[in-house]
């Protein structure tokens, strides 16, 4: 029998503005030289010993590994030493897929915070094979997309069952409030996915199919409605308006759905939207973000307004906010779900610090912890996992106990 790895966790990317936050939040968690076996990677020694000084005296016993994104063979030697890789080195697309490549094939677990659809059915398609054979289970979209959908669609529909025995076909998500601006990360993988869609029309193909991430056999189901401008929706009782994560959140959801084998019905429909208020004002705020976000949208597929953007007015990655503004960040979701028979269930999801990067670093920092030490070997099998079928029951009281979310179903 091969001896175990020498770690349980590997976080490359811990010079990122990110990836030190996760550092900071796996350090505050578990310490370093305890049972917890993990370390910090990346391409320099020297601004990973910087790193790990900021840390702080509790940091001092912390391994330091090597390892750059593109060369594969000191990846190949990373995961070799390690159950698991949580990885924060975005845009994936431009970064990440020789670590996938090394996970799949050495059977290493792996997580990271990608919201890249396009990646991720390239990866799928070019290592599941790979994962099956030897055991790797990788985890797309650890953080606020799409944990908080993920999982919320997965709380309600398991008391869906318990209440009402059957579960729903119908969910909406709102967004009913939010503080906290776009990462750096997270802008510059959205620029990359708006200028390859330009340029190739099956990436464009990928991006606005629902079901672009579901296995072969359950590529197909009915229209999703999806919010395009200011809309009223009854079932939310709010003025409605697109929300920007909605592209990724929702193939989460439907691939988790499919993986399970589709148990919430043939006809299921999912969709998510910002939610602006009631009345005139919401009317008018609708508009205002639905307008601001299609002029976005159009900028950015333009050569030249994208590198304006880019350059002047958008986070860059390795950038983010302020202690104090992380801190004042929050969250606030609100699911209803309907059956045929009229039965409805209203949850609420919720974070304690801003969306992008204070509650993103907590999420992964315990989606990361509980891949590399609590989901069994062969439970789920090699493959590619979404967070609620890879980790639900595991997963979600650790976010709940120590990360600042909240999943509550309302009266």
């Amino acid at each position: 029998m091969s001896n175990p790895p020498e770690f349980h966790l590997v976080l490359l990317g811990a010079t990122g503005f990110t990836g030190r936050l996760v550092a900071e939040y796996l350090l505050q968690r578990h310490g370093a030289g305890g049972e917890f076996k993990w370390a910090l990677a990346g391409r320099s020694q020297d601004k990973l010993e910087r790193v790990r000084d900021e840390l702080g005296e509790a940091a001092a016993e912390l391994p330091l590994l090597l390892a750059d994104s593109h060369d594969r063979a000191s990846l190949d030697a990373l995961v070799a030493r390690t159950r698991a890789v949580c990885s924060t080195v975005g845009p994936y697309a431009l970064h990440g897929s020789e670590l996938v490549a090394a996970c799949a094939a050495a059977g290493t677990d792996y997580c990271d915070l990608t919201g890249e659809v396009p990646w991720m059915r390239q990866m799928l398609d070019a290592h599941e094979t790979a994962t099956s054979q030897s055991g790797a289970r990788l985890v797309h979209c650890c953080g606020f997309d799409s944990i908080p959908s993920d999982l919320g669609v997965w709380f309600l529909q398991h008391h869906a069952q318990r209440l009402f025995g059957q579960p729903m076909t119908r969910v909406r998500l709102g967004v009913q409030a939010l503080k906290g601006k776009m990462s750096g990360g997270t802008a510059a993988s959205m620029l990359n996915i708006i200028e390859s869609s330009r340029s190739d029309s099956e990436i464009a193909r990928i991006v606005k199919n629902p079901y672009a991430l579901c296995p072969e056999a359950f590529r197909e189901g009915p229209r999703q409605p999806y919010v395009k401008g200011p809309t009223f929706d009854e079932d939310l009782d709010a003025w409605l308006a697109p929300f920007v994560m909605a592209a990724i959140n929702t193939r989460i959801v439907h691939r988790s759905h499919a993986l399970q084998g589709r148990p919430w019905g043939e006809d299921f429909t999912y969709e998510e939207a910002m939610m602006t208020g009631t009345g005139f004002k919401g009317r008018r705020q609708a508009m205002t973000w639905s307008l601001a976000l299609g002029g976005f949208a159009l900028g950015a597929s333009l050569g030249p307004t994208r590198k304006l953007l880019k350059n002047r007015f958008l986070p860059k990655p390795g950038e983010g906010p302020s202690k104090a503004a992380r801190e004042r960040g929050f969250f606030k979701l609100l699911l209803v779900g309907r059956d045929d028979d009229g039965h409805e269930i209203r949850v609420r999801v919720s974070g304690d610090r801003d969306p992008g990067y204070g509650s993103t670093a907590k999420m992964l920092g315990e989606a990361a912890y509980t891949l590399a030490t609590d989901v069994p070997e062969g439970s789920p099998p090699g493959g590619f996992w979404t967070p609620s079928t890879a980790m639900a029951e595991k997963l979600m009281p650790r976010l709940v106990e120590h990360a600042g979310l909240t999943f509550e179903v309302l009266d």
